[in-house]
């Protein structure tokens, strides 16, 4: 589904929300944040290095919007545990959670499938597939005491259209669509809760830099030129949708 270029955003749509954004130190996370938190809500920022997450909590606190808050987390060693202490934080110093963008990823150089691993398929399974799913599922009883509540993951092109080359992060990708028509069969009775997958497509990001090096970053489209696709997914405007991928 493609999403509509002339959506515009209300000023205050986030208004008193609470929103995590994980891999939020760069490209689109860090874009998205500093997005929502203009749009009125406390954003929750996680990230693995905390110097980049100071970045962007320096920058919205210039913004003159709610504080942000963060979270650091290393999501190739996390455990169980881990995301319960997040959910704790979460509920006592802001008592509640209205969404979550799952934009934290990783992949190694582009190889034949051959040439890759299990212990690199293990490491981009768990920050691709297992996290964002450990992190939804420990945040859930905050998620379901809000009133409208949005989950927004992160999927590719590769999550749909696989290709040579693309090994484990492709079939990543593919079990995050798969991730979210699951969820959303099984939240079909609370209306409050939705969730859905967002293909960003070609956009100047970290992975597109590793992924197409040679490639003008000037020529392509920037992460802010995708914001209003991350608001109408996050904000009420979209409450009713829920098990879609939407393309940018």
């Amino acid at each position: 589904m493609n999403l509509s270029e002339n959506y515009s955003a209300s000023e205050d749509l986030l208004k008193d929300r609470v929103i995590l954004v994980t891999g939020a130190g760069q490209g689109l996370g860090r874009a998205a944040a500093l997005t929502y938190a203009r749009h009125g809500a406390t954003v929750i920022l996680h990230g693995r290095k905390v110097k980049k997450l100071e970045g962007v909590y320096d920058e919205i606190e210039a913004i003159g919007k709610a504080q942000a808050l963060i979270f650091p987390l290393d999501f190739e060693r996390a455990e169980e545990k881990d995301y319960a202490v997040l959910t704790q934080a979460i509920g006592e110093q802001l008592g509640r959670l209205d969404g979550i963008l799952h934009n934290a990823a990783f992949l190694y150089d582009l190889s034949p499938l051959e040439y890759q691993t299990a212990a690199q398929w293990r490491v981009i399974f768990q920050i691709n597939v297992i996290a964002p799913f450990a992190v939804t599922k420990a945040c859930l009883p905050l998620l379901k005491a809000s009133p409208d509540a949005s989950i927004i993951m992160t999927s590719s092109t590769q999550g749909n259209q696989p290709a040579a080359y693309w090994g484990g992060f492709a079939v990543a990708k593919a079990g995050i669509e798969a991730l979210v028509r699951i969820q959303a069969d099984e939240w079909e009775t609370m209306p409050n809760l939705r969730i859905n997958s967002i293909v960003p497509g070609i956009v100047n990001s970290p992975q597109r830099i590793k992924t197409h090096p040679g490639e003008l970053k000037s020529a392509i489209r920037q992460p802010d030129d995708l914001m209003q696709n991350y608001l109408y997914l996050m904000g009420p405007d979209s409450k009713g949708i829920s098990g879609q991928t939407f393309y940018c």
